[in-house]
């Protein structure tokens, strides 16, 4: 085997399944879920509230696509289509729908308070401080949920390295497809904790553990990188 071809991953699943279909979708039915209106602005008025909640919905849609990327990654690489995966992927479908509220409430109710783009100020956003740990919650759970599940895909795939004849380089950057999900399950963990504890100021906090996935990403990129150099 070539070089080049032992640092590219075959991609065994190359045709569309009636899971992957389903899939696209019930992705495709979240993102209109997120949309601000699904009327046509009948005044320049109308359009101006629909453009001020397109922030909101930019990054609901980026990580929601994320989302999607992993898991369109996960059938593209490896072509599984066996009980295990299909009861995965409808927990994953289910929890993707529930997903879609509390990640557009929060983004929304961020980003007013940050830079007051309320898609409907005369409708503001409510919520109480003794209601904000119990959203943060909420929210951190639900991304909890939904990359714990893409995890235990990839971890599925992995047990199946054999019968997939998953080459070194494969098996490499299946284990960082795992810890990329790892990371995104402890610093939604840590931020539910915090969230849950009750502390002063542990609403923020709660918050920002989420900027702990930068350094967590980039050190399993580094990890992955040295995997696939020295593969074991």
């Amino acid at each position: 085997m070539s070089d080049a071809a032992a640092n590219t991953f075959r991609l065994r699943g190359r045709e569309i399944s009636r899971i992957e279909a389903l899939s696209d979708a019930v992705f495709g039915f979240a993102i209109t879920l997120l949309v601000v209106s699904l009327e046509v602005p009948r005044s320049y008025d109308e359009l101006v509230l629909l453009m001020r909640g397109f922030v909101a919905f930019g990054v609901c849609f980026a990580q929601l696509v994320m989302v999607w990327h992993f898991h369109a990654t996960f059938f593209r690489r490896y072509g599984l289509h066996d009980q295990t995966t299909v009861v995965l992927n409808l927990i994953l479908l289910f929890v993707v729908v529930f997903y879609i509220y509390p990640l557009k409430f929060m983004y929304t109710l961020v980003i007013d308070y940050v830079i007051g783009l309320n898609p409907n100020p005369a409708h503001p956003l409510t919520i109480t401080a003794l209601q904000a740990p119990t959203l943060m919650a909420f929210f951190s759970t639900a991304n909890l949920a939904v990359f714990l599940v893409l995890g235990l895909m990839f971890v599925h795939a992995y047990r199946k390295r054999s019968a997939l004849a998953l080459t070194p380089f494969e098996i490499a950057e299946t284990k960082g497809s795992i810890g990329a999900c790892i990371a995104w399950v402890l610093v939604a963990g840590v931020s539910i904790l915090l969230a849950c504890s009750g502390l002063r100021g542990a609403i923020a906090w709660a918050g920002f553990a989420y900027f702990l996935l930068g350094p967590l990403q980039g050190l399993n990129g580094w990890l992955t990188g040295r995997r696939v150099r020295s593969p074991a």
